[in-house]
């Protein structure tokens, strides 16, 4: 740890990034004191933030907070190092937290810190000692861009080097900030509260499932037996994306055990969220703090620093923070989840009161030292640090981002239209211009589509209730569509709810296996995951004797994304074997050096079938299916794409017959679509880039870079006109075309984010293997 109080040149201009109050969590907290405290401690120079935002709208920011950041919006991260450069901002420090940033594994932040030009020191909120590949990664690549890695205790030091390989010097240890207050007698803000008299424990915080205040609850009686005065205050709202998610479901049932267990009398609940002078007036009345937390790895508490820091005695589950900071007799520490344990030393401190006392000055006294000013001192030292070392290397000469050089921009997905062609019967086939038409009704293709649509959406549209309600009514109607005598799904129903068929076909049959497969795997509810795989599992049986290769081809993507769920259904992986072979069957019988394809036309949907041979390919290990995959989507690009350099559809009047003329119109929106998601899958399997690049020449299709030079997306509702004809664009927005563009940003989208993840997880892989092939020398 660095010494407090020693002289350092400070930098001038610092940013912070995390998250900010008013937003609810602790990490917000956390940047709030620290930029307070550094602007206190640094009076001559600036400190401000650059946030995340959970909801598009954002918060009522006070004046610190500079920029905005959509957590789920990968182009707002590159905005955001444009502005921290541009700023001349001096060191940036960023607060690293699992699920405050967009992207898997939150890789979406590393497009801003790998384009940052000054010092980075980054604080880990979290150090997982056993991260799956995915979080090990994106560690050791936060780390290799970083100056300085600061953890807040010594274990996390310790699996940092020991895990992820990061050297001993690049690590400092700076204690989590605490409040400066003073010890006082508990029974001075009692009264404040209406306990005076009373013995009271404490636990505060965002109250969520992990939290254990069960266990303390399930320790009442024993302790109201031997100390019938004890009142246990529950402190702090229900987390904001707990409360999204389960209502207030964790705090009443909470309340529920109190009453089962006859002790309500003996608990107080406080549903806010405080301010910090409340917080330490409520700390000032605990006798003692609890933190009965059920995560062992928990490398840092916020909440337990502030006990400490106020002089509570304080008893805890044994996770990683607790066991270092209760050390030397400044706490004690009781099995996970053990009411019993628990109770006996809550009896024990109450009854010991010369003890507690005891306790509690030794807890202050260590503290001392965490006082919001020592710690801002030393990260401003450390900031001084890793500024003069930068400054003894070359600076790279900046270059300002061409178009040539910039990642290309989408548009953010909308889903104005979609909900516009929505009823409380499912989604409308067509529309007249932006108009909903009803003469033509509803179609089982079309919400299968849309359950797709806003299952992926949950990613990057924060309004869950909208998706939730959507996801519901797309998903109701095919469960409606089902025919439960033929076990087959009917496709037409009239706008007067009367269905126009008993069997619909095999293409539809495939698509609402598709869209049900991709409703398990993605779904955020059991009760939704719950419905679609009821329905998934019945509409398996018929596949087995289709002898569409679209049908297949659906289905297939439909039974991969099931299985990633649920991978060891054997029937559903049986069934893919079977439908994946007979794709195979059909290339090799038909494919040749020059038509590489399973029929003698090329019709629609085409990448559909290259996107299902590589997927079950690389599912079932099978290399001569990926590369029948790769063939037929590059044979694909290549002729569906102009010597200017656009994507150019098969045009369906007509088709393209082997051996004959490629029709040039109507070009279909579901064209592009089908090979943007065969190119993402493409890019999964080889890791070229090229495949990226190739999605973006179909995405750019709809954005006007196409044979008319036509804008088929409307950038105001997010609809997307019906096709492009020879004469210009077909103005109406239906359903289809609509969904296929949508869907089309969204993988975009996914896959500019995936291919941060997957790079950083390569490089890991890549660095792995050199420090290997070195130890083994």
């Amino acid at each position: 740890m660095l010494q407090s109080g020693s002289y350092q040149a400070h930098p001038h201009k610092i940013a912070l990034i995390g998250n900010y109050l008013p937003r609810r969590c602790g990490i917000a907290t956390f940047t709030t004191d620290l930029v307070t405290a550094l602007a206190k401690e640094n009076p001559e120079g600036e400190c401000w933030a650059v946030v995340m935002n959970d909801v598009p709208e954002g918060y009522r920011y006070p004046p610190q907070v500079r920029f905005e950041v959509n957590q789920r919006l990968l182009v707002d991260y590159r905005l955001a190092a444009d502005f921290l450069n541009m700023n001349r901002v001096e060191v940036v420090c960023l607060q690293h937290e699992f699920g405050i940033f967009g992207g898997e594994y939150g890789a979406h932040v590393l497009d801003l810190l790998s384009n940052l030009r000054m010092p980075l020191v980054t604080t880990l909120h979290t150090v997982l000692q056993e991260p799956d590949p995915g979080q090990r990664a994106m560690i050791k690549r936060i780390a290799k861009l970083s100056d300085r890695l600061v953890v807040m205790s010594q274990r996390a030091k310790q699996i940092l080097m020991e895990i992820y390989g990061v050297a001993a010097e690049r690590i400092t240890m700076i204690p989590h900030g605490i409040p400066d207050v003073p010890f006082v007698d508990p029974n001075f803000y009692k009264d404040q509260y209406g306990v005076e008299g009373r013995k009271v424990i404490l636990t505060f915080g965002l109250l969520s499932p992990g939290k254990g205040i069960e266990t303390m609850i399930d320790a009442l009686p024993a302790v109201i037996q031997h100390h019938p005065e004890a009142v246990y205050i529950v402190l702090g709202a229900t987390h904001p994306h707990v409360k999204r998610d389960q209502g207030e479901a964790y705090r009443l049932s909470l309340q529920r055990r109190a009453r089962e267990l006859g002790v309500s009398d003996h608990l107080i609940f406080h549903n806010r969220f405080v301010d910090l002078k409340e917080l330490c007036e409520f700390l000032g009345a605990a006798d003692i703090y609890v933190t009965p937390y059920r995560n062992r790895e928990q490398i840092t508490s916020g909440t337990l620093a502030y006990a400490l820091g106020s002089g509570k005695a304080v008893i805890s589950t044994p996770y990683w923070y607790a066991e270092e900071m209760l050390a030397e007799g400044r706490g004690r520490l009781v099995p996970f989840e053990d009411a019993g344990a628990l109770a006996e030393q809550v009896i024990d401190l109450f009854t010991q009161e010369v003890e507690r006392h005891a306790m509690r000055k030794r807890a202050y006294t260590y503290c001392r030292g965490m006082i919001w000013k020592e710690v801002a001192r030393q990260y401003l030292d450390v900031f001084g640090e890793v500024k003069r070392e930068r400054e003894s290397v070359p600076r790279p000469v900046f270059r300002a981002r061409t178009m040539g050089t910039d990642i290309r921009e989408a548009p953010q997905p909308k889903l104005d239209h979609i909900i516009r062609l929505t009823d409380d019967v499912g989604i409308l086939q067509h529309a007249k211009y932006i108009v909903p038409d009803r003469d033509h009704g509803y179609c089982t293709d079309d919400n299968a589509r849309a359950l797709i649509a806003v299952m992926m959406a949950q990613e990057m549209i924060a309004d869950g209730e909208t998706i939730t309600n959507l996801a519901c009514t797309y998903l109701s109607f095919l469960h409606h569509a089902f025919n439960e005598e033929n076990g087959r799904f009917r496709n037409f129903m009239g706008y007067d709810r009367h269905w126009l068929e008993e069997v619909g076909s095999e293409d539809s049959h495939g698509r609402a296996v598709w869209g049900l497969g991709e409703a398990v795997a993605l779904a955020e509810t059991n009760d939704l995951r719950a419905a679609a795989q009821e329905l998934f599992e019945k509409a398996l049986l018929a596949l087995w004797d289709f002898r569409s290769p679209r049908a297949w081809a659906f289905a297939l993507v439909g039974i991969h994304a099931f299985l990633s769920r649920f991978g060891g259904h054997s029937e559903v992986r049986r069934l893919r074997e079977r439908l994946a072979g007979q794709l195979m069957r059909l290339y090799r019988e038909q494919a040749s050096e020059d038509w590489p394809w399973i029929e003698n036309i090329l019709t629609f949907a085409n990448g559909k079938i290259s996107q299902a041979l590589l997927l079950s390919g690389r599912a079932l290990g099978d290399a001569e299916m990926q590369q029948a995959g790769l063939r037929s989507l590059e044979w694909l690009m290549e002729i569906q794409t102009d010597p200017k350099g656009h994507f150019v559809p098969v045009g369906n009047k007509g088709w393209y017959p082997r051996g004959g003329e490629k029709a040039r119109f109507d070009q279909q929106p579901i064209e592009a679509l089908s090979m943007i998601e065969a190119c993402r899958e493409a890019y999964e399997t080889t890791r070229d880039s090229k495949w990226i690049s190739q999605a973006q020449r179909c995405l750019e299709w709809f954005l006007g870079r196409n044979d008319l030079k036509a804008m088929l997306y409307d950038h105001k509702t997010g609809g997307c006109c019906d096709g492009l004809q020879a004469d210009g664009p077909n103005r109406n927005q239906g359903a289809e075309s609509t969904l296929v563009c949508f869907l089309s940003l969204l993988h975009v989208n996914q896959l500019r984010g995936r291919q941060l993840s997957m790079d950083t997880a390569e490089e890991t892989e890549t660095q792995a293997s050199q420090e290997a092939m070195i130890h083994g020398r």
